[in-house]
């Protein structure tokens, strides 16, 4: 009766143990595929720098010198100027540097301004974000092919930039419609960053002068502005230190040609670039300030001429 007792109490305790025991499956975690970052920089021939979003005040020159950055086979080429684009090295611009990539850093080698090392974050499936930490500066690219980016929009959104990629520009041509102005006597212009304390310049010197011979009579500052429904016309106006402002309306006639119509004496003059700068180097000047940055440095120098 004793040994019947004990058997039964074991059986109770096993059945027990077993109702209570729960097969428990740990599934694997499943990771996402890691892109590579060669791969993503060459999912797209052009990235474009989005000057406007970029965070920090770190000074690196040549993000801000370029339109377009592209990353080929550990070569970097970038559209630095407006002059020629869409048709220099075949869309890409010119050669710039070199880079190399260690995980999601991207370590760049400027032909002139060094070396610098970037932070990548993919913040979606075209825009890349550019962190480099020692300037604590992030700058926003966006990717484009070649055959679908929209070179002649980059051009008319940035001709106040296109103005500067000319040492001067002489006039070559003054309509015989028109009455006589003050403007008439103007045979060069030159137009210099916002940020120079004063951004045009003026001379009266006899057409073929040599534009390291040009004396300058005017300064003051020039600003152009959009034309509603018309993408492809400006307008200029020049603002004297000490004289009447003068307003045109300005069309590009070809990468080296401009045209400025004289609206208060019907006059239309037409101006062609002399010296033309590849920008490339810090002594060149060109800075893609952001628009505000721009519409500020305008305020300031008009303030300061006051």
């Amino acid at each position: 009766m004793r040994t019947l007792k004990l058997l039964s109490g074991f059986l109770l305790i096993s059945t027990l143990f077993t109702s209570c025991y729960t097969d428990v499956y740990v599934a694997d975690e499943v990771l996402e595929p890691v892109v590579p970052l060669s791969r993503v920089l060459s999912d797209y021939e052009l990235w474009y720098v989005d000057i406007n979003q970029t965070q920090g005040n770190g000074n690196i020159p040549f993000m801000e010198k370029a339109f377009t950055l592209s990353f080929l086979n550990g070569t970097v080429m970038a559209n630095n100027n407006l002059a020629g684009i869409g048709d220099q090295g075949r869309g890409y611009g010119i050669e710039v540097g070199y880079y190399d990539i260690f995980d999601y850093d991207l370590d760049i080698s400027h032909d002139i301004d060094g070396f610098y090392s970037f932070e990548i974050k993919v913040l979606n499936n075209n825009t890349l974000e550019l962190y480099n930490s020692f300037s604590n500066t992030s700058f926003i690219l966006k990717g484009y092919q070649r055959n679908t980016f929209d070179y002649d929009r980059l051009f008319y959104d940035n001709i106040h930039f296109f103005l500067q990629e000319y040492a001067a520009w002489e006039k070559i041509y003054t309509s015989s419609t028109g009455s006589i102005n003050e403007f008439d006597a103007e045979n060069f212009l030159q137009f210099l960053p916002a940020n120079s304390g004063g951004n045009f310049q003026s001379s009266q010197d006899v057409r073929g002068t040599s534009t390291n011979n040009l004396y300058w009579d005017y300064t003051g500052i020039y600003e152009v502005q959009n034309v509603q429904n018309n993408a492809l016309l400006k307008t200029l106006t020049l603002d004297y230190n000490y004289f009447a402002n003068e307003f045109f309306e300005l069309s590009i006639v070809d990468d080296a040609t401009i045209a400025l119509y004289h609206p208060s004496s019907g006059t239309e003059y037409r101006f062609r670039g002399k010296g033309y700068i590849q920008y490339k180097t810090p002594s060149e000047g060109k800075s893609r300030l952001k628009q505000s940055e721009i519409e500020q440095n305008i305020k300031t120098i008009k303030a300061l001429a006051k």
